[in-house]
């Protein structure tokens, strides 16, 4: 795909899916609750394990991604001496040490450190954006390519859906508009993500027309890529490597956050485990799976956000059909007093039910690197949709038999 036709198709998706987790952020001003709380007023008490641990998992293999960029930046400095695997573990506990000071020093941390880490990136294009111009020749983009590369960028965003609430509850109600929490959280997603997909790609488009980027990707991927850009500025440039490669920890701190407060929901008695156990524990899994992911870094990134779009589509549907339809956007009806009591919340059997029920057409609508389904063989990679949609459809019949049954929400 040639750079014109990804910067749109980034373009456009994301002003699409970055909606949905910033819509479901406001539940978090409304109700107090973080994100899988909310869950449980669709999914019930117990069924609501099966999206605690696949966001828990999509969370953590954001982290994985991370650690795995941050390693080879830091592996780039001296590729001779150092290796991206030690390079993964120098980030890692960067970032748990951020991370173990609990949400006011990774608030503190994230607050600030996108200035440098800002100023890094446009020194780096400032000495290596010559080259940006020698992109690969492709042909105009098949409406497949579109799809398929969209639902990547899906992944990325949509799975957000899993987490917003879990920071927006520190905002409070009063004197907050909803419009205001969606649009701060809406352009949060777009302004800082977007600019930085469409740089990615045009790096990814010149590398193989650069012969020293194609060389350092092959032996420290992009960390590699970025020393070439930055090899201008010399000793500076290096420093400023260093700052790139600690951007990173801000992602994992946050990341690793969101994954001990679902671990502490799955099962009563973790709720008496302190949340730091959870964190170490993350990364204990994290570590060692970067460093297998750094191994096969470019299919690793495919097939994880190929896959975590197809779920969060799902989740996304019923929290939101769950609100809008059923609760008609009136937060009151997350009563407090039954958030843990499960004869009281749903059973959770539409929730669930509607999702699974999706995977008919997610399957076969699917592309990934180690699956085509028969569908996306025509159509490109329309998982993603399958699932929001389908799941859609069936938890509105769902949830209406369900309330009829029981009587109540």
């Amino acid at each position: 795909m040639n750079l014109r036709d990804a910067c749109l198709v980034i373009l456009f998706f994301a002003l699409l899916t970055c909606i949905p987790p910033a819509f479901m952020g406001i539940g978090g001003m409304e109700t107090g609750m973080r994100q899988l709380v909310q869950a449980r007023y669709c999914f019930g008490r117990y069924l609501v394990v099966a999206p605690l641990l696949l966001n828990a998992a999509t969370v953590t293999g954001f982290c994985l991604l991370s650690a795995v960029v941050g390693g080879q930046t830091i592996a780039a400095l001296n590729p001779d001496k150092v290796s991206p695997s030690v390079g993964i573990v120098i980030t890692c506990l960067v970032a748990l040490a951020v991370s173990l000071l609990g949400f006011k020093a990774v608030h503190f941390w994230e607050r600030w450190t996108w200035i440098p880490s800002l100023i890094s990136l446009v020194i780096a294009v400032g000495c290596g954006g010559r080259n940006l111009r020698l992109q690969v020749d492709a042909p105009p983009a098949t409406a497949s390519q579109v799809i398929s590369y969209g639902c990547l960028i899906a992944g990325y965003f949509i799975t957000f859906g899993g987490t917003s609430s879990d920071y927006t509850i520190y905002h409070s109600p009063i004197g907050v508009t909803k419009f205001k929490v969606f649009a701060y959280m809406y352009l949060g997603f777009l302004v800082s993500s977007v600019p930085l997909l469409i740089l990615g790609a045009a790096i990814g488009g010149a590398v193989p027309n650069v012969p020293s980027w194609q060389a350092a990707y092959e032996v420290t991927g992009i960390g590699g890529v970025m020393r070439e850009m930055l090899a201008p500025a010399g000793g500076f440039g290096k420093f400023i490597l260093v700052l790139l490669a600690l951007s990173v920890t801000g992602n994992i701190a946050i990341s690793t956050y969101s994954v001990s407060l679902n671990l502490q929901m799955l099962l009563p008695l973790s709720t008496r485990v302190p949340r730091f156990v959870f964190i170490l524990m993350t990364l204990a899994i994290v570590i060692p799976c970067a460093l297998k992911a750094a191994e096969e870094w470019q299919e690793s990134l495919t097939n994880f956000l190929s896959v975590t779009g197809y779920w969060a589509g799902c989740f996304d549907a019923v929290i939101i059909l769950e609100l809008v339809v059923f609760r008609g956007m009136d937060y009151t009806t997350f009563d407090h007093a039954i958030w843990n009591v499960g004869r009281k919340l749903p059973l959770g059997v539409a929730a669930l039910g509607a999702s699974i029920c999706s995977m008919g057409l997610v399957v076969p609508g699917m592309a990934a690197p180690w699956y085509t389904g028969p569908i996306a063989k025509t159509t490109g990679d329309i998982g993603f949709e399958m699932g929001f949609a389908v799941t859609a459809l069936c938890y509105l019949l769902f949830r209406w038999i369900e309330i009829k049954v029981r009587g109540h929400l």
